[in-house]
């Protein structure tokens, strides 16, 4: 008898390793399937050294948006600069602030990536303590489209005190007057927790241009977006500043059918 239960004793101690051997080894493959999964999500990007960062993958149209905050900017240096196969195709420039204010680099920046064949795009930067009909006024007043440049856009950053009811009237007020204005729907430019937050379903009819860094697929919104700020560090030649760097969501004919006609 003595001998048959130290007999089940050794067979029951096997039992128990070779189970904790198989748990062990199922845990490791989750882990290793884990890390894997991680890597894979992470090689969305690659870094592109000319430009100093690091860049989306699966994009073909990249570009970048300036103020006054860069300087003088010598774009035929913008438009030659090329790593790998990236290069600037568009530019967003800053043309006016709240009710009377235009950027001091504006007119040169619309007028000179023009020049150098970068498809140009004019914002507005908004200030929700103010009369959204007289801001759009004031957009309205210093731009100019022509075919072929970007749709205006609205850049709505914070609610400075106002409350977010109000703040969304006075976006309206702006987005109806500028679209009647050129006869184009405008853009809206915001980060995605902004949007999230206090914009959201509400202004889903218009694109969206949305500022969302250090992630490393795509900008967190279940709504569809247009264009995705992804980095604020990037380099480009003929510009002496860091500058923000964006790509398009679509491909070269969605961003031509964009483009005011």
């Amino acid at each position: 008898m003595a001998k048959r239960k130290r007999s089940k004793k050794r067979s029951g101690n096997r039992t128990f390793i070779i189970a904790s051997v198989i748990a062990g080894a199922l845990s490791l493959f989750i882990w290793i399937q884990y890390l894997i999964k991680q890597k894979k999500e992470e090689a969305h990007f690659a870094l592109y050294p000319g430009f100093g960062i690091e860049l989306p993958l699966g994009y073909a149209i990249h570009g970048i948006d300036v103020s006054n905050y860069q300087g003088n900017i010598y774009w035929p240096s913008v438009a030659q600069m090329q790593d790998q196969d990236i290069s600037i195709k568009f530019a967003f420039i800053k043309a006016t602030e709240g009710l009377n204010n235009v950027d001091r680099q504006y007119k040169r920046n619309w007028q000179k990536a023009k020049e150098a064949n970068i498809t140009r795009g004019a914002y507005h930067f908004f200030l929700a303590t103010k009369s959204g009909r007289k801001q759009a006024q004031n957009f309205i007043k210093n731009v100019q489209l022509q075919p072929g440049d970007l749709p205006p856009v609205l850049d709505i950053e914070a609610l400075y005190g106002v409350r977010p009811d109000s703040m969304r009237s006075r976006i309206h007020a702006w987005l109806n007057t500028v679209e009647a204005a050129y006869n184009v729907k405008p853009v809206i430019y915001t980060s995605a927790s902004f949007y999230k937050n206090f914009l959201g379903h509400e202004f889903d009819e218009y694109p969206l241009w949305v500022a969302h860094y250090f992630v490393k697929r795509q900008p967190g919104v279940a709504e569809g977006w247009y264009f995705w700020q992804h980095n604020a560090t990037g380099k480009v030649n003929g510009i002496k500043t860091r500058v923000d760097f964006n790509v398009f969501s679509g491909d070269t004919t969605l961003f031509k059918s964009l483009l005011v006609q």
